[in-house]
């Protein structure tokens, strides 16, 4: 059966409303062989920026200059300047930038923009449109429940955004991972932009749970309580860099992205260690039919949501496939909106503990239920690729 309302993208919650329209590279990589332009601990210089003589000459290359940028420069979204292919990806730490009110504050969403009303329409392995599931609460605090789970914060052309997104463990660093998986839409514009700017994740954003009306002028470790972790490294499948787009479609199904992060101030130690978690990538999840049920966490910010709590649907999954020829998406019924976008799916891998299984893709115009890319050798592709950049 077909999907019975059209399908739309779950936003960043900001002004710019982007969808998951990629698709993951044939050959199970993505980025080709692109280092990171930042170190994974980098001393805080005097002028309030970590920035290595590598990322500076990156910098010049893309006729960039540093005190500007540092200045302001980063605002300039012109289309020759927004740096978009794979090995472009530059995000220079900016100490302070992301503040508790800049934080609280990037959680605007817009309508969001609706795909072909036919699409999934006699693919033959859609199922009934879910019944949708209300978003419950997660219990506070939430690095008891849920310490893999955070914000990711970005700026975009039309101001500043947010998604969501897990740790995730990473087998070159056994207990000592800096990788977080979120969705690939929540990291590059697609074919009409290039890579988002100031991209920094937040573990156990308001911890505490707070309502908005107590965060405001909310002291740093409040907010963030376990810091804010800047994407030295981000990847997503070249298809998505070569045609990406406002809409949903057959690009769906390789919605992903992942992030190297590093600390804005250095502890010492790692993300994982800080957390104290990190989950496992399935990439050899069960059929979508055989898996019993997925848990989806967020932190939805449109309406009426706020985007300053984290919240969590479980449903057992049915399948959504948009277009001929992709894979199969998982599909739960859900009423989590914009800003939950890149949340983590969590259910049971091959060997029966909890994995991420994949991550919060698209969904309705009107609230009901969320669909996610089934991860497998194109994600797994991007996944690695990341992992051998800091061994």
């Amino acid at each position: 059966m077909r999907p019975n309302r059209p399908v739309t993208a779950i936003l960043c919650a900001a002004a710019l409303a982007l969808t998951a329209a990629a698709c993951g590279p044939g050959d199970g990589e993505a980025g080709g062989d692109a280092k990171p332009t930042v170190a994974a601990s980098l001393p805080s210089g005097a002028d309030g920026i970590k920035i290595p003589d590598q990322l500076k000459e990156k910098l010049k290359e893309h006729g960039i200059d540093l005190e500007k940028w540092k200045g302001g420069a980063w605002k300039n979204w012109k289309q020759e300047d927004w740096l978009r292919e794979a090995g472009d990806y530059v995000n220079p730490i900016i100490e302070d930038l992301w503040n508790p009110d800049r934080m609280r504050e990037a959680d605007k969403t817009p309508q969001p923009p609706a795909v072909d009303p036919d699409a999934g329409k006699d693919q033959g392995v859609t199922d009934p449109t879910p019944a949708p599931v209300q978003a419950k609460a997660v219990t506070a605090p939430y690095h008891a429940s849920v310490p893999v789970s955070g914000k990711v914060f970005f700026d975009g052309p039309e101001g500043s955004m947010v998604c969501s997104a897990t740790v995730v463990k990473d087998p070159a660093h056994p207990g000592k991972s800096n990788m977080v998986w979120t969705a690939g839409h929540c990291v590059h514009a697609g074919k009409s932009g290039g890579w988002y700017r100031n991209i920094a994740f937040v573990p156990s954003y308001n911890n505490a749970g707070k309502p908005a009306a107590q965060l405001k002028g909310a002291p740093r470790e409040q907010v963030a309580p376990y810091g804010v972790w800047w994407s030295d490294w981000a990847q997503t499948s070249d298809q998505w860099i070569a045609n990406g787009g406002p809409t949903g479609g057959a690009g769906a199904p390789y919605d992903f992205a992942v992030l190297h992060v590093t600390p804005e101030k250095s502890t010492g130690k790692s993300l994982e260690e800080t957390v104290g978690a990190a989950l496992p990538v399935e990439f050899n999840a069960p059929a979508v039919t055989k898996v019993a049920g997925i848990t989806a966490t967020g932190y939805p910010a449109a309406a009426p949501f706020d985007g300053q709590k984290a919240f969590q649907c479980a449903d057992k999954p049915g399948r959504l496939t948009l277009a001929a020829g992709t894979p199969v998406m998982y599909r739960i019924g859900c009423t989590m909106t914009g800003g939950s976008s890149g949340g983590g799916w969590v259910a049971p891998g091959s060997d029966g503990k909890p994995a991420l299984v994949s991550n919060t893709s698209i969904g309705p115009a009107k609230a009901g239920w969320l669909a996610g890319p089934r991860l497998g050798p194109e994600a797994k592709g991007i996944f690695d690729a990341v992992s051998a950049k800091f061994k």
